[in-house]
């Protein structure tokens, strides 16, 4: 973890720069996908998501995570197949990532983040822009 500087600008220019979004977007597609046959299931967001947000889990109740796991795949899984391919994957971190950009705000904030985390890339990725 680490100590970053971030705006929402600096996040919806990562999201907008479609070479570098899609390909951390590819990267976090796989590290969930773990039976790797190019589609999440819903168990896999579920033993994955466990795993990452394990203090989070805490402070949900096991209805309340399901409640979001329903609402996730109703809107997100378009062809209803009961898995999230790649593309729906990228269009659900584009929106969350356009989430947290509207939620950060046009002034900058100093938060703690994990090293291999979208918003952490687009700190990097600004940094690389501004050197």
């Amino acid at each position: 973890m680490s100590v970053a500087i971030i705006d929402g600008p600096t996040v919806t220019d990562f999201v907008n720069d479609s070479e570098a979004f899609e390909k951390c977007v590819n990267e976090k597609f796989q590290v969930f996908d773990l039976d790797g046959d190019g589609v999440l299931s819903r168990e896999e967001l579920e033993r994955r998501g466990s795993k990452v947000g394990s203090s989070e889990h805490e402070l949900q109740s096991g209805d309340e995570i399901a409640s979001l796991y329903d609402i996730l795949f109703e809107k997100f899984d378009g062809n209803q197949s009961g898995t999230i391919d790649r593309d729906e994957f990228g269009s659900l971190m584009k929106e969350i990532m356009l989430a947290k950009a509207r939620g950060i705000g046009n002034s900058p904030i100093s938060i703690i983040l994990q090293g291999d985390s979208l918003l952490m890339r687009a700190v990097q990725r600004r940094s690389a822009i501004n050197h």
